[in-house]
């Protein structure tokens, strides 16, 4: 689907660590700022013990897991949003993705650097806020100058916007993130249409020492007191802990380090499923001898778009669709046991596909 989760914070908080244990794609892991000028692109599968029990019902030739793209963008620092360090560019590749995993560093480490000296975790996020929302304003100020001048006509849809984008500077103005803004239903469309830096949605990973990745530390506690009013999701992980199990060649291998370490599963786990969550996605399934495959839609997504995902042609001549609720399917163990049972549906164009859906399409090009 092209939708993609973009990796930020400070330099050397542990971005390109936790990039590394996500996809195994080796980004340099340095210490020193900038270690990451080009954004590294890497495609992750996402965890599903659903798909797992699917293929052993069925035992197919193959099984596909969903992924989602995931962007290690470059270290910001304060003055990005003037340019300065490799702010421009971290700022047009922020701009790119559609949710934002903000990483901030939650442990003390005399070899490891920290950019402002110390380690403050609210500070740095505050930091990349300020950054944000100034690049916010400066957009919002270019769109208010074309505004004022096309409202003056008397468009209904002008004189809108404009109003939208005044109290919208206003809110950033307050130094508070445009996803904080009340918007009516009428004003959702045209916030869609500015592309607010602030305006994605955001999941923060505090990056935690090892000995603090179940319960935390006072960095990670005062950080969640300082984002506690913006309903956003807190995940703590060990990014070495992470790079570590990443670096285990077999299952049996990462489930006994994370035994030892007390952990109910690897941290990154988390992070991919949040992430996934956060871009509004879910997954439904097809089960068949060839192969058992998750598919990915969006939250809301009728029968025949989410046929589309498979193929143009399933979506221009949709028929119908079969679907099995995943736990009738592992209830009574294949899909001709579920039609005896009369526990297979036939839905039409109207069917508002459920996470966790087993479907079969029919079709007629």
């Amino acid at each position: 689907m092209g939708l993609k989760a973009g990796i930020v914070g400070l330099p050397n908080v542990g971005k390109s660590t936790l990039f590394n244990a996500l996809t195994s794609a080796k980004a340099l892991a340095a210490n020193y700022p900038f270690a990451t000028k080009e954004p590294n692109l890497g495609v992750i599968t996402v965890p599903d013990a659903r798909l797992d029990k699917l293929a052993e019902l069925v035992n197919p030739q193959k099984v596909l897991p969903t992924t989602v793209e995931i962007v290690d963008i470059a270290g910001l620092i304060k003055g990005a949003s003037k340019g300065e360090g490799l702010g421009n560019q971290f700022l047009a590749n922020i701009r790119e993705v559609d949710a934002i995993v903000h990483v901030v560093r939650c442990f003390v480490d005399d070899n490891v650097v920290h950019v402002d000296g110390s380690v403050d975790p609210v500070r740095d996020k505050e930091i990349i806020d300020m950054e944000l929302i100034l690049k916010d304003m400066e957009t919002l100020e270019k769109r208010l100058d074309k505004l004022r001048r096309s409202a003056k006509s008397g468009s209904k849809e002008d004189v809108r916007n404009l109003d939208t984008s005044e109290r919208l500077l206003k809110h950033l103005e307050s130094e508070k993130p445009a996803r904080s803004f009340e918007l009516r239903d009428d004003e959702k469309e045209f916030f869609e249409e500015l592309f607010l830096l602030t305006g994605k949605p955001i999941l923060y990973v505090c990056n935690v020492d090892e000995g603090s990745v179940i319960n935390g530390n006072e960095h990670s506690e005062a950080f969640k007191k300082a984002v506690a009013s913006e309903n956003a999701e807190i995940i703590l992980i060990s990014a070495q802990i992470e790079s570590e199990i990443a670096e285990l060649e077999s299952k049996e291998e990462r489930a006994e380090y994370l035994e030892a370490m007390g952990l109910a599963e690897a941290g990154v786990n988390k992070v991919i499923r949040a992430c996934y969550d956060l871009l509004n996605l879910i997954t439904y399934f097809t089960a068949g001898e060839k192969e058992v495959r998750a598919w990915t839609i969006h939250r809301g997504d009728k029968a025949p778009q989410a046929a589309g995902v498979i193929h143009t042609d399933f979506e221009k001549g949709f028929i119908r669709a079969e679907v099995i609720k995943y736990e009738d399917f592992t209830k009574y163990g294949s899909e001709a046991a579920v039609k005896e049972a009369g526990k297979m549906s036939v839905e039409g164009k109207e069917y508002v596909v459920n996470d966790g859906d087993v479907m079969h399409f029919r079709f007629n090009v």
